[in-house]
């Protein structure tokens, strides 16, 4: 749960990543930090707790000019939620500064090798081994991309890092593997974070690094290449967001105002994708033909967490009516066994965000036993829409609460589509076709009038005592 921000331009850094930060707060963190390089300097603050913390911590203004910087979100894994263990860390010699998302896991064999060479240990995480092992490579390497790329070479697990070093100034250098990381693109000034959302209110234009990639951000523009230093021309995606999906306006707070969204996010998930003439649902995402659907005989849905309730309802809808049987699996599993994929079989992988690693690994491991994956999620231009064969967004907009509500009911609403598709494939009649789209039509309407008597039921009293269910011999 962990947030990165780097900025690079002609602006002052600090108040730009800060804001960064803030919006990265739903995220959940434990401590929060800065680093930032000036021509001669690489100055760097810490703190443990709330953002705001760190910023009363930071000394004037003045002090903290500087036109480049990265900071970083901590949510503790290794060693304890402290001053030390914050980020960015540092490396021995004090001119490499760099934040981690993500886990090292051969980090202890690392630090043997980094401590025979004299290395210091400060902190208790994984992610200094990256600084140290920065500043090694460093110094028999002019170019310092180079010396990122050969480092990160030896890291087994995931990483979304960026670097800034003071002998290589005027730069930022980030690399993405399992962790996700983006480029945001300005009028000269450039950003990268882990969250479009922390970036959005400055630019839409994005480049979703793919993974074990490395992209190297200066003020005159950007150079993004492989591990293996090959080039690499990224794609430029525009994010549909408008800056009100990060504001909470008139709302306490994040998760109320996306149950107050959704009726108009139900809404956009069926919009344009029904038909009452022929009594079905279109999902030309899918980009697979109607013959082809019609000789599936399973589906396997692979999700996690809320997407994976999702997934559940969606099983029951297409059981019900296409007849076409359904396995729901929990990604985390499925990536590590070796599932059985049967001819005629069409896996689904369902995420919010397009990013999430347990589901990215099941999608691949499916499509290397040689299935076709569809994914279904809200995220334009996230790597599951990009590496899965097809799909279907939920266009719900972002969803900046941890406890999912609009996406979830837009993922329903997009299984529900998929359920009336694949069922008027095979047994569904036109009659029943056509009442379910016409009730789908209402449900937004509905919604509302539910959260219309919202404040009634705020005055509702809860119940003084819960009432205890008592077992005896498996009866209650």
């Amino acid at each position: 749960m962990c947030g990165i921000v780097g900025y690079i331009g002609k602006r002052n850094a600090t108040p730009i990543i800060i804001e960064g930060l803030k919006r990265l707060e739903y995220r959940g963190y434990d401590s929060a930090g800065i680093a930032l390089l000036t021509e001669e300097h690489l100055k760097v603050f810490k703190e443990s707790g709330r953002i705001t913390e760190l910023e009363r911590s930071l000394p004037t203004p003045k002090e903290t000019f500087a036109n480049i910087g990265i900071a970083h979100t901590r949510w503790a894994t290794h060693g304890e939620p402290n001053k030390i263990n914050a980020h960015p860390h540092v490396s021995d010699n004090g001119g490499i500064a760099v934040v981690h998302n993500g886990i090292v896991e051969n980090y202890l064999n690392l630090r043997k090798e980094l401590e025979k060479k004299g290395f210091q240990f400060v902190s208790d995480t994984d992610s200094e081994i990256l600084a140290h092992l920065f500043e090694h490579f460093s110094k028999d390497e002019d170019d310092f991309t180079i010396a990122v790329q050969k480092a990160l070479k030896l890291v087994e697990g995931t990483f979304g890092v960026a670097i800034i070093n003071k002998n290589n100034p005027g730069k930022i250098v980030a690399a993405r593997k399992g962790s996700p990381l983006i480029l945001g693109i300005g009028e000269n000034e450039f950003f990268v974070t882990s969250d479009v959302g922390a970036t959005i209110i400055h630019t839409k234009q994005v480049i979703y690094l793919e993974d074990n990639e490395v992209v190297t951000l200066s003020e005159e523009g950007y150079d993004i290449t492989t591990l293996n230093n090959e080039s690499v021309e990224g794609i430029i995606s525009e994010v549909d967001w408008d800056v009100s999906s990060v504001d909470k306006g008139e709302f306490d707070s994040f998760m109320l105002k996306e149950i107050f969204e959704q009726p108009i996010s139900i809404e956009n998930a069926f919009r344009g994708r029904l038909s009452e003439k022929l009594s079905t649902a279109r999902l030309g995402g899918l980009n697979i033909r109607g013959d082809q659907l019609r000789k599936i005989k399973k589906i396997q849905i692979i999700a996690c967490g809320t997407s994976w309730h999702a997934g559940l309802i969606g099983k029951h809808l297409i059981e019900k009516l296409a007849r076409i049987p359904v396995e729901v699996e929990y990604a985390s599993e499925y990536r590590y066994r070796n599932p059985i994929i049967l001819e005629d079989t069409l896996v689904f992988v369902i995420s919010q965000s397009g990013e999430t690693a347990d589901t990215l690994a099941a999608l691949r491991e499916a499509q290397a036993k040689g299935a076709m994956v569809l994914g279904i999620t809200n995220t334009v231009g996230s790597t599951i829409s990009r590496e899965s064969d097809g799909g279907s967004y939920i266009h719900c907009g972002a969803e900046i609460g941890v406890a999912s509500t609009k996406a979830f009911t837009s993922q329903v609403t997009v299984l529900t589509l998929l359920a009336v598709l694949l069922g008027r494939m095979h047994h569904m009649s036109p009659t029943k076709g056509l009442r379910f789209i016409n009730e789908l039509y209402k449900i937004p309407a509905k919604v509302q009038q539910i959260l219309d008597q919202n404040d009634k039921i705020a005055k509702l009293p809860l119940p003084l005592k819960i009432p205890q269910m008592h077992s005896t011999l498996g009866v209650e």
